[in-house]
C-alpha cells in the first residue's frame, strides 16, 4: 500500500473517538439472512474470512521472487478452484522500480463466465519487502507479514467465494487476486506501484472485458477501522462510492463507512479506471488525519491486529451490493 498525498478534502470526521463497527459480529453461521424487499443475501462469516486471512499470514511474507509468494499463490489458486470459479493464472514478469525482475503471477477466479453482466472484486495478494514506515529503523529492510496490507482483502473474497459457490447472485462475478502491488518506490513515481494491476488492465484474462463496476479492497480488517471515500473512486465512479456506502448505513456499518471525501491513494483502483476504465472504487482504512493504520509497512502488521468485526463489516457490504446488483 502507498501513502501518496493522503490529502484530506474535509474535516468533519474528526469523531474517530465515536467510531464502532455498528453491527452484530456474530459470525459462525452460513444461513442466509433475507434482504428485505431485495433478495436474499448470503450470511458472511468473519470467522472463516479470519481463517482465510491467517493462513495466508502462516506463509510468511509473500514477496515476489520467494518460495513463500509461490506456495500462497498455489494456495489461493486451489482455494477459488475449491469453490466452484473458473481460475486463472496470468504469469508475467514485471520490471520493478529497482530493475528488480519480478515474477508476478494475477489470480482471477471467474463465476457465470458467459454472462456478460459483471462485477469485478479486487484485491492484492503480495506484500511489501520492507518494514520502511517501522518507527524502528533496523526494521527497515525486513519484509512485512502483511495481514492487514494484502491479506485482509484477499480473506475477505475468499469467504465471498465460498458463498458464491452456495449461492451464485445475477451477474457474473470475476474474484482477481492483484500481484506486485507492494514493490513501489517510497515517495516514487506512481507507476513504481500496482504492477500487477498495470499489466491486467492493459491485458486482461479475457479479451476485450469490461465490468459494470469494480470494487477494490485494502486493509480492510485491521482494529478500530474507518473507512472514508477515497478521492480517485469520488473522480471515477462516485455513484458505485455511493452505492457501497448506502449499502454500509442499510447494514448498520454507517460509524465505519464514514460518508466523508478522504485523501487521494495510488492503488490499484487508479489504473484499472485510467486504463481498463471500469469505473472502480477503493475502499480502505484511513484515519483522521489522512494517513493509514499504525500498522501500515511496519513488523507489526500481523494477525494481533486483525479484528473479525471489520472483516464481517466489509465483507457483508459488498455481499449486499453484488446480490443486489439485475
Amino acid at each position: 500500500m502507498k501513502k501518496k498525498a493522503m490529502i484530506l478534502l474535509g474535516s468533519t470526521f474528526l469523531l474517530f473517538s465515536a467510531f464502532s463497527c455498528g453491527g452484530n459480529s456474530k459470525a459462525g453461521s452460513t444461513n442466509n439472512v433475507e434482504s428485505v424487499g431485495v433478495v436474499n443475501v448470503p450470511q458472511f462469516d468473519a470467522d472463516s474470512a479470519y481463517l482465510y486471512v491467517k493462513s495466508q499470514v502462516d506463509f510468511g511474507p509473500r514477496v515476489p521472487n520467494s518460495k513463500e509468494h509461490v506456495a500462497c499463490g498455489n494456495y489461493l489458486a486451489k482455494q477459488l478452484e475449491t469453490f466452484g470459479a473458473r481460475v486463472t493464472n496470468q504469469y508475467a514478469d514485471l520490471i520493478a522500480y529497482d530493475g528488480t525482475l519480478l515474477k508476478a503471477r494475477n489470480i482471477i477466479g471467474s463465476y457465470k463466465p458467459e454472462n456478460k453482466k459483471r462485477i469485478a472484486l479486487f484485491a492484492h495478494w503480495d506484500t511489501r519487502p520492507w518494514a520502511d514506515n517501522d518507527p524502528d529503523k533496523k526494521n527497515h529492510h525486513t519484509p512485512i507479514l502483511g495481514a492487514n496490507d494484502g491479506a485482509s482483502g484477499v480473506g475477505v473474497l475468499l469467504e465471498i467465494a465460498r458463498l458464491i459457490n452456495q449461492q451464485q447472485p445475477e451477474l457474473g462475478i470475476d474474484i482477481i487476486f492483484l500481484d506486485a502491488e507492494d514493490y513501489g518506490a517510497s515517495g516514487g513515481k506512481e507507476e513504481s506501484w500496482c504492477l500487477g494491476a498495470q499489466y491486467w488492465a492493459r491485458n486482461p484474462h479475457v479479451e476485450k472485458y469490461n465490468a459494470r463496476f469494480g470494487i477494490l479492497l485494502d486493509m480492510v480488517g485491521g482494529e478500530n477501522t474507518m473507512f472514508l471515500k477515497e478521492s480517485h473512486s469520488e473522480q471515477y465512479a462516485p455513484d458505485i462510492n455511493k452505492k457501497v456506502w448506502k449499502a454500509a448505513k442499510k447494514l448498520g456499518y454507517g460509524k465505519m463507512f464514514i460518508d466523508e471525501n478522504g485523501g487521494a491513494v495510488t492503488d490499484d483502483h487508479l489504473f484499472i479506471n485510467e486504463l481498463a476504465r471500469i469505473k472502480t472504487i477503493d475502499i480502505i482504512a484511513s484515519d483522521p488525519e489522512g494517513g493509514f493504520t499504525p500498522t501500515w509497512h511496519t513488523i507489526n502488521d500481523n494477525m494481533d491486529h486483525i479484528d473479525k468485526n471489520t472483516l464481517k463489516a466489509v465483507g457483508q457490504t459488498v455481499l449486499e451490493v453484488i446480490y443486489n446488483e439485475k
